[in-house]
């Protein structure tokens, strides 16, 4: 697998500087798409204002829920490559790859004619402001009928961060972002609004996709897939590994989706302001995100190449860097946050309710930012060894009996009200360190198999 292979294998050398060398193009790749989901917000608050910033807010969470069902089987599939390239399995890399495209491509399909035949009655239960209704819904409807192109990025970087490979998906992530800031920008201050914003989201995430796809053909040989009908056929053994990794790691995703978007329509019946409010709380989140999912994504696939190849202090390792770095990004965004919070909610929407409801949001801003921190290196484990029951049963304590119970409790029974919610949903992004790192330290993972040689 040397050469002129696409592959890159983790399981010797320096553990600290290959986590950094891997994870700074997922840094910049998950910063620059949180950039364009940031230029989405600001364009559209500024041109559309607090409604159309609630209408984004919305629909944005539901499409993350749309997109997570697909990219739980991108992970597997991230997962599987990565202990193929430990194993050094080149016929059971090009199978899964085939495989991946098939299924999750054919999956996109299935959701967005689902998502679009129910897009009313689903309006009406995430409770959207009136103000923010028809805004939404054509948000809602543009993205769910781009989710082809959604999804198809999403595996394609997912199979290239199996093999190592982080660059590639940064590229194509900047032609994504440039494309998206231009279009936003014009489509939007041109009247259409948020169905403006959506356009050029799929716009951009469609040209990422074919470029992706390109480069993956043109480099067909390393790869050991050739693009022909016959490596498109499922294979029977990778589709049913798939299966048992991605479908609990889609549950867990989804569950934390479903959950996040019941406190939304619970938050969204306080009103337009609140809705905004927690809408940009929702992308300040994101931003702690960008290190803490790229340490997680880079240390998935470095878990799971070292735990193949049966290093486990190796992973021991990983793990540890990705907590230290974490914490020091979680540590700077709250200084940030804690100094300056009507400046930083004043980049999205100046209305006077939006940047006076902004202080009573800084502790909880705070408490997202290291609970994130602390998830990034906890999914890493989880997801680097291929543990589909451990992602299923943190899926349902964090999404339903945690985000939900808390947010009920402290918002409800507490009579805290907004404040209740905010709480509950932060506090509830701790569960998978709570269990997790116990976990860890008793070393029971080390006796476990890796899926690909179950």
């Amino acid at each position: 697998m040397a050469g002129e292979s696409l592959i890159n294998d983790y399981t010797s050398g320096p553990v600290a500087k290959q986590l950094l060398n891997f994870a700074w193009p997922f840094m910049v790749s998950n910063l620059l798409q949180t950039a364009y989901n940031l230029v989405d917000m600001m364009v559209v608050g500024r041109f559309v204002g607090s409604a159309g910033l609630s209408a984004v807010s919305v629909g944005a969470d539901l499409l993350h829920f749309y997109t997570f069902l697909g990219m739980g089987f991108c992970n597997a599939g991230q997962v599987i490559i990565s202990q193929y390239v430990g194993l050094g399995d080149r016929k059971g890399l090009s199978k899964i790859v085939g495989t991946m495209f098939t299924f999750i491509l054919s999956l996109s399909l299935v959701v967005a004619v689902l998502g679009l035949a129910g897009v009313d009655a689903i309006m009406g239960w995430l409770n959207v402001p009136a103000e923010a209704l028809d805004s939404c819904r054509a948000y809602t409807v543009c993205c769910t009928a781009g989710l082809f192109f959604s999804f198809g990025y999403v595996m394609v970087a997912a199979i290239l961060r199996g093999m190592g490979d982080a660059k590639r998906p940064l590229i194509f992530v900047a032609v994504a972002s440039v494309l998206n800031v231009v279009l936003d920008v014009v489509l939007v201050s041109q009247g259409m609004g948020t169905f403006g914003a959506a356009l050029a989201t799929v716009i951009a995430q469609g040209t990422s996709f074919v470029f992706s796809v390109v480069y993956l053909w043109r480099r067909r040989e390393r790869l050991g897939f050739d693009f022909q009908l016959r490596d498109l056929i499922p294979d029977r053994r990778n589709l049913i590994l798939l299966l048992r990794l991605g479908i609990p790691m889609m549950i867990q995703s989804c569950a934390i989706s479903v959950s996040t978007l019941f406190v939304s329509s619970r938050i969204n019946a306080y009103g337009v302001t609140v809705s905004a409010v927690t809408g940009v709380g929702s992308k300040l989140s994101a931003i702690a995100s960008i290190v803490t999912l790229a340490l997680s994504q880079a240390g998935a696939t470095m878990v799971g190449q070292n735990f193949a190849a049966r290093k486990p202090e190796r992973v021991q390792k990983t793990l540890v860097a990705a907590i230290v770095l974490g914490g020091a990004f979680a540590a700077a965004l709250s200084a940030v946050i804690a100094l300056w919070p009507e400046q930083v909610f004043a980049l999205f929407n100046n209305e006077a309710e939006v940047l006076a409801m902004s202080l009573a949001y800084v502790g909880i801003a705070v408490l997202n930012f290291f609970g994130w921190a602390l998830r990034g290196p906890s999914t890493a484990l989880c997801n680097g060894m291929g543990f589909p029951a451990m992602n299923f049963t943190l899926g349902l304590i964090d999404g339903v009996v945690m985000r939900i119970g808390l947010c009920l409790l402290l918002g409800e029974a507490f009579q805290m009200g907004i404040q209740g919610y905010w709480l509950g949903s932060a506090l509830a992004g701790y569960v998978f360190f709570i269990v997790m790192f116990p976990y860890f330290l008793s070393g029971r993972w080390k006796t476990r198999q890796p899926p690909v040689v179950e």
